[in-house]
């Protein structure tokens, strides 16, 4: 009896871990290309810490199978250091998400944070608490980043479908804004300016102004690229008609965040998916891609040579 219950004992506590799994499948490299300091054992441990963090935390209450987990990039490259082990950085931040019917996996985002400030020291764990004001702003900066990228995978799959996971990134811009100790930039309107930082990202998203965006952002995914092995010419419909509403947030909401993460993001594919299609299509998709992401018209002209 006793070896019985040891067993089920253990099979429970193996169940436990199994189930208990991240969400994220998530790959971390910190970069120290301009830095001086020969000892990079620092930026290594942070690494590690980082990646583990990522990939040991369970960030919602959903049960996720290891292949389900959202595979992530996250590249912190450290431009200089300041007293008291106080980095500045940039973070480059990438998600994929698989398309049914094909080994292909299509970007969720693909972002550069270009106002990333931190202090960290050797052996300092990466802690965070949801509901905590004092968090580390490095454990602060990655468990944002973690809830956007699960946002808009969950938006993918259903219609506001991430909104649980957005509403938490977004109280950890406001526990940071309302923290007494943490000062660092990108969580304020003002910060950095252009409406181009952490704050603006929750502000779009949230805004109901972009919720045929997000509505949009179903479509795409969903209802187009998911059924293009099925039916090619059907998806490319249902996703030009996702880019058309896209367009209408754009002329609602100018020179919104979320439409040029957007194109930063879909560029290529769509570029590539819409060199084989009707003139009329390809001329439509140029002239949306143009008018949201004018920087790149180059690229979009692409579709139509």
């Amino acid at each position: 009896m006793l070896k019985k219950i040891a067993l089920s004992l253990f099979l429970s506590v193996c169940f436990s871990a199994l189930f208990a799994q991240s969400e994220l499948n998530a790959t971390v490299r910190v970069s120290t290309p301009q830095l001086q300091k020969n000892d990079r054992r620092v930026f290594d441990q942070l690494e590690t810490s980082l990646r583990e963090f990522l990939n040991n935390t369970k960030w919602t209450q959903d049960v996720f199978e290891q292949e389900e987990r959202i595979k992530c990039n996250f590249i912190l490259t450290i431009s200089t250091e300041e007293d008291n082990n106080v980095f500045r950085a940039e973070l480059a931040v990438q998600a994929t998400r698989p398309v049914y019917g094909s080994g292909y996996e299509t970007p969720l985002i693909s972002h550069l944070d270009k106002d990333v400030v931190f202090t960290y020291e050797q052996n300092q764990p990466i802690e965070f608490l949801a509901d905590a004001t004092d968090n580390q702003n490095i454990s602060a900066l990655f468990a944002f980043y973690a809830y956007i990228i699960l946002g808009l995978d969950y938006d993918s799959f259903s219609p506001y479908g991430g909104e649980q996971h957005l509403l938490t990134a977004q109280q950890i811009v406001t526990n940071i804004q309302n923290s007494s100790t943490n000062n660092t930039p990108g969580w304020r309107p003002a910060d950095g300016g252009k409406n181009r930082n952490r704050y603006w990202i929750m502000e779009n998203l949230l805004n109901p102004r972009v919720k045929p965006y997000r509505a949009a952002m179903y479509s795409y995914h969903r209802k187009g690229l998911d059924t293009f092995s099925s039916d090619m010419d059907a998806a490319k419909g249902v996703i030009l008609a996702a880019l058309e509403e896209v367009e209408k947030v754009n002329t609602a909401y100018f020179n919104s965040m979320i439409v040029q993460m957007f194109a930063n993001a879909k560029r290529d594919e769509l570029v590539e998916m819409f060199k084989i299609a009707g003139k009329p299509q390809k001329d439509r998709v140029s002239q949306i891609m143009i008018k949201i992401d004018p920087a790149n018209s180059q690229k979009y002209r692409e579709i139509g040579s």
